[in-house]
Formats: structure tokens, C-alpha cells, sequence
């Protein structure tokens, strides 16, 4: 690395839905795949973690997220690209579809799978599955570990 290079990891948040034994995954059309990742998104310029997270869920599924806990933080590096990836996983629940709203570019559909069931996906990363198994596993930490600064 330079000595004028400042690396940086890309800050992204990511929402971990289960309802039923199920998880809400979105299916997106990248460089002619089809792959599947949770909610999820980079965080903007003035934007909480909580902000970027429900903004994701709803630009990505139509639902509204009702944050509750926060699952984990995740850091991986990217093999084959060579970016960090820094994943803010929350846990909630959401409403049900708004019907006349578009999903973000990209995004197929959003839809409900078990644990077993995503494991045999094209995942977007290994976090993914990481996610959902420290759900699964009772991963709850209080949504006040996210401070804002002024």
C-alpha cells in the first residue's frame, strides 16, 4: 500500500428478517447471476446505522423494518476483489409489502427461505449465512451499542 493510499472498508448494514423459521432474502440480478443476500446496503453520508438499515429494507423488499436488536458485526474481505466489507447486522420485523413500489436496480424479488434452503444458494458472501446462523444461535445485542455522535 502507498503511502498516499488510505485504505477504508466499505461501512455496509444488513437486516436479518425471520418470520415462521424463514428469512427474507433478496434476489439480485449481478453481472449476469442470480445471487441472494439479506437486506442490505452501504451506509450513506450522514446516515445512522439504524437509518441505513430500515432504508434498505424498504428500498429492497417494499416492507417497512421495525429494528430490534443488533445481531453481530461482521468484517470480510472480499477474495477475488480485494475489498473489507464491514456488515452492521440488525434483527427486527417487518410489515408486508407495499404492492406499488419498485424495488431497487437490480433486485429481483425478495423471498423467504430456511436456513438449509439459503445455504444451497449463490450467496453474496459468506456473511450471509454467518447472519442468520448467530440468529439462529440467539445473537441479540441492544440496539444502544449504535451511538450517534452530534
Amino acid at each position: 500500500m502507498s503511502a498516499n493510499r488510505i485504505w477504508k472498508p466499505h461501512a455496509t448494514v444488513a437486516a436479518v428478517i425471520e418470520r415462521d423459521g424463514r428469512f427474507l432474502l433478496v434476489e439480485e440480478a449481478i453481472n449476469g447471476e442470480i445471487i441472494y443476500n439479506q437486506p442490505a446496503g452501504h451506509l450513506e453520508e450522514g446516515e445512522s446505522l439504524i437509518a441505513a438499515t430500515v432504508r434498505e429494507v424498504l428500498e429492497e423488499t417494499a416492507r417497512h423494518f421495525t429494528p430490534e436488536a443488533v445481531v453481530g458485526v461482521y468484517r470480510w474481505r472480499n477474495p477475488h476483489s480485494g475489498v473489507t466489507f464491514l456488515r452492521i447486522a440488525l434483527t427486527g420485523t417487518c410489515s408486508e409489502p407495499e404492492p406499488d413500489r419498485t424495488l431497487d436496480e437490480g433486485v429481483l424479488a425478495a423471498r423467504w427461505f430456511t436456513r438449509e434452503q439459503a445455504a444451497r444458494l449463490k450467496l453474496r458472501a459468506p456473511m450471509v449465512l454467518r447472519c442468520m446462523d448467530d440468529y439462529l444461535a440467539g445473537a441479540r445485542h441492544p440496539l444502544s451499542l449504535l451511538v450517534d455522535l452530534p
